[in-house]
């Protein structure tokens, strides 16, 4: 049974032996060990919890929950991520993460909720009003606005949450979600969901790599069936419509790439295949990463590979991810060339698996946070490639940037001229792609510490914000470490405090309370200014 019907079965009456709670006996008497709860049983006792923890869980008789994933670890310990509605409302910000022992003990919550978001439920503001004021030049609205409970930043407020949608100023799509307050009329939260990082095949940057193809009549397209069937295809300089981002009609269609021997691309832009073969291994190396290192099975965890267009646009300098599909520009060849280095399409697919698991709200800290997790996570991809045309270092981008060395630079943020080193309480207002240096500085220092040194052939050195010393524990235990904190304590507002605690929680779940590990952990946090 897979973890959906599993999830489900929860829902039905669960009985003792079903919940794999009590201790059996062999047909001699003897007492075996009790077996690991399933994800159902784990859940049923979750739900069971809810009720004699509603303090903890900052909830009240009226609060409802709905399960989004569950994580069972190998000493019987769970996880049960959770999405919280009041009165039938949704509550943003009101996820949860329910933590229990072996035996089903509830060892606490993992929350950005500081109140109970049980308020008045009755709007002031009409909906043509909220919808009015959630529009900006050039985007339109989309569907009908839904009254929520906005809680991710303040007191909990009664908001109609609008959606809108549009093309930014250099081409990119926009789908944007903006909660107007339903008494007062006060814009709350704008939340940009399209993601992105300004960021055998010939390759523009990673040489000649193996593609995973699939044979049809004539020849091969570039569709990778050993990964749940992702394929890239050429998006032939068009681009999304309003009305293609709004109703998915009129949506241009990519051309599928074939080849009549197998053999792609000459390494060379001029031809249209060359850069299908970088998106195309990174798609590949990415939910090989994920599989291999994390146990991810593919970006959403259910085994499915993604899309990837290239040749988006013309002369666009960007990628993004939009929450199905990646989608690559070319560059102006001025300031950079086309975006689909392995560690831009690590960074655009990690979006992905946050909007899975932690969902990190893409405004504010949390914000940052998510932009912070693509670049952590874009990062290791590069490492894990181990491609000696492109080895891993701590530079976002410095493949297809041609007027600096990189875009943003994790081990001094500030080199990019924009980005802080160090923590300060207003760094929630800067724009995600700023902000996340809090985030990327920290895994650099967890990761390699202080010091200068070469990594991947490029200078690094990294400056502390106490004038402390670090010494890293390497970039495969930052995966691990911040890999659980994103699934398994992280939710949807965390700030950058909650993320120093999630990841000292992860630290302590994978290596001890008392361990080196956890002890960097909060030194590089203390390094950066979040203590």
């Amino acid at each position: 049974m897979n973890r959906s019907a599993l999830i489900a079965a929860a829902t039905a009456v669960v009985t003792a032996t079903a919940l794999g709670l009590t201790s059996a006996t062999t047909a001699t008497g003897a007492p075996t060990a009790s077996p690991v709860p399933t994800p159902a049983a784990a859940v049923a006792k979750a739900r069971a919890a809810i009720t004699s923890n509603l303090t903890a869980l900052r909830a009240t008789t009226a609060d409802a929950f709905v399960v989004k994933d569950v994580i069972v670890d190998p000493d019987g310990s769970s996880h049960v991520r959770m999405d919280r509605t009041i009165g039938g409302l949704q509550v943003l910000g009101g996820d949860v993460v329910v933590h229990q022992a072996k035996d089903g003990a509830f060892k606490g919550a993992s929350l950005t909720l500081s109140s109970s978001a049980n308020i008045a439920r009755t709007p002031k503001l009409s909906v043509a009003t909220a919808t009015a004021k959630a529009l900006t030049k050039g985007l339109k609205a989309e569907g009908k606005p839904s009254l929520v409970i906005e809680a991710r930043k303040g007191a909990p407020r009664l908001a109609y949450l609008v959606t809108t949608a549009g093309t930014q100023a250099d081409g990119t799509p926009s789908l944007v979600t903006t909660t107007v307050d339903a008494l007062t009329g006060a814009k709350l939260i704008s939340e940009q969901h399209i993601e992105t990082a300004t960021g055998d095949g010939k390759s523009l940057y990673s040489g000649t790599v193996p593609l995973e193809t699939t044979a049809v009549t004539g020849g091969f397209t570039l569709t990778d069936a050993t990964r749940g069937g992702g394929f890239t295809a050429d998006a032939k300089n068009q681009t999304d419509s309003i009305l293609c981002q709004i109703l998915q009609i009129g949506c241009p269609t990519p051309t599928k790439y074939t080849d009549a021997d197998n053999h792609w691309g000459t390494g060379l832009n001029t031809d249209r295949a060359t850069a299908a073969v970088d998106a195309h291994y990174g798609a590949a190396t990415t939910f090989d990463y994920y599989k291999n290192v994390h146990g991810r099975n593919g970006i959403f965890g259910d085994g499915k590979g993604v899309p990837s267009r290239v040749h988006y646009g013309t002369n666009y300098v960007n990628a993004f991810w939009d929450g199905k599909q990646m989608t690559y520009g070319d560059g102006d060849n001025v300031a950079a060339g086309p975006l689909v280095s392995i560690d831009v399409a690590g960074h655009e697919m990690s979006h992905g698996v946050t909007e899975h698991t932690a969902a990190l709200t893409y405004s504010g800290e949390s914000g940052g946070l998510n932009e912070a997790t693509s670049d952590i996570f874009g990062t290791l991809v590069e490492f894990y490639s181990n491609n000696a045309s492109d080895p891993g270092d701590y530079y976002i981008g410095e493949e297809i940037m041609k007027d600096r060395p990189a875009l943003r630079f994790m081990d001094k943020p500030s080199r990019d001229g924009q980005s802080p080193d160090c923590y300060t309480s207003d760094v929630g207002n800067l724009d995600v792609h700023y902000s996340s240096a809090i985030a990327n500085h920290f895994a650099y220092l967890l990761a390699e510490g202080t010091g200068a040194k070469t990594i991947g052939g490029l200078p690094h050195n990294s400056p502390t914000c106490n004038g402390s010393s670090v010494t890293g524990i390497g970039h495969d235990k930052l995966g691990k470490i911040w890999y659980r904190a994103l699934t398994t304590y992280m939710t949807s507002g965390t700030t950058y405090a909650q993320a120093r605690t999630a990841t000292l929680n992860a630290a302590t779940d994978l290596y001890g309370a008392s361990s080196i590990e956890r002890a960097t952990v909060a030194a590089a946090w203390s390094a950066v200014a979040v203590n």
